[in-house]
């Protein structure tokens, strides 16, 4: 069996460690800083990477008959984590690692829903939530929802904010989000669901899912990598780059040719200090660039050095105005 150097197994580790912890809490505007400067480093970032595929590869091998097996030798030896580095390039033990891993983080993040149950997160807050049923909902920041199952349903209510679905297949039980006047429907799937004033965006990752708008009397049936925006004249699914409109689900914004205004909107969600760029033909300028959830500096120091502007913070704002 392959043994890793020192170094890669601390970044393991420490992988494991902020895996955990972005995953069990309301994590804090400060976590997620510190998280970030940590994965700024090359071998922190591709430990986490794996960290993350073997919890996707876990996820899929629910109720395989080998993981009640995975699961009692991992608890038995008491170190899922160090198994896990030492079976990550050996390809037979891959399916038992990642067992061993789906179990462990399922000790850590599962709890039992409540009828009613209520959850959310401030702003530059991300949270995840763990179902009883199996079913891991990722909520964004300045996010609200609201949970009740019943013998015959799944029912989530997304009051405010934007939430990533990952349903739990439950053939007797539909599951389904209601949003403003819209309801997603689903059997066993990936998608997320934004609400945006009285727009309600849906992004099918995987499966299928039928988006009604009670409000319209209209239904749409989705496929993997179209969104659907209720609000639009005339609405319909179209295509769309799944990986930058997911992108906040693995603390990234991706902007490819986003218009600045959207781009601004988009950073100004994740902190209480709004950005405003005060000329008006930069506004629809097409922009493009990978930026860490909350890191706000960030984006205003490409922002400012791209269209020659000077940031000024006043009144808990950044505003960008030309340089003279």
């Amino acid at each position: 069996m392959a043994t890793l150097p020192a170094e890669d197994e601390r970044a393991e580790r420490e992988a494991a460690d902020w895996f955990a912890q972005l995953n069990t809490l309301s994590i804090t505007s400060r976590a997620l800083e510190d998280f970030q400067a940590w994965r700024r480093v090359p071998a922190n970032d591709a430990a986490y990477e794996r960290m993350e595929a073997l919890w996707e590869v876990g996820g899929r091998l629910r109720g395989d008959p080998d993981i009640a097996r995975g699961v009692a030798k991992a608890l038995n030896r008491g170190a899922w984590i160090s198994r896990l580095t030492g079976l990550w390039r050996d390809a037979p033990g891959f399916r038992r690692a990642a067992t061993a891993l789906a179990a462990g983080a399922i000790l850590i993040l599962t709890f039992t829903v409540l009828q009613g149950e209520q959850y959310g997160t401030g702003v530059g807050e991300q949270r995840l939530v763990s179902l009883d049923d199996g079913t891991r909902l990722r909520l964004d920041t300045d996010t609200q929802v609201k949970v009740s199952f019943s013998r015959d349903g799944r029912d989530v209510r997304l009051i405010k904010g934007q939430a990533f679905f990952d349903v739990a297949h439950d053939a007797a039980r539909p599951f389904v989000v209601h949003a403003d006047g819209a309801q997603v429907r689903a059997l066993g799937t990936r998608f997320d669901v934004r609400l945006a004033g009285e727009a309600v965006k849906v992004t099918l990752v995987e499966g299928s899912v039928e988006v009604t708008d009670g409000k319209a009397s209209k239904a749409w049936r989705l496929a993997p990598g179209e969104t659907l925006i209720t609000n639009e004249v005339k609405p319909r699914p179209r295509r769309v780059d799944v990986a930058a409109a997911t992108s906040w689900t693995s603390g990234r914004l991706i902007f490819r040719e986003t218009p600045l205004a959207q781009a601004v909107a988009e950073v100004n969600r994740y902190s209480r200090h709004k950005v405003v760029v005060d000329v008006a033909r930069l506004q629809s300028v097409p922009v493009s660039g990978v930026f860490e959830v909350g890191d706000t500096q960030a984006f205003v120091a490409a922002v400012s050095d791209l269209f020659e502007l000077e940031p000024e913070e006043a009144d808990g704002e950044v505003r960008l105005t030309p340089r003279t």
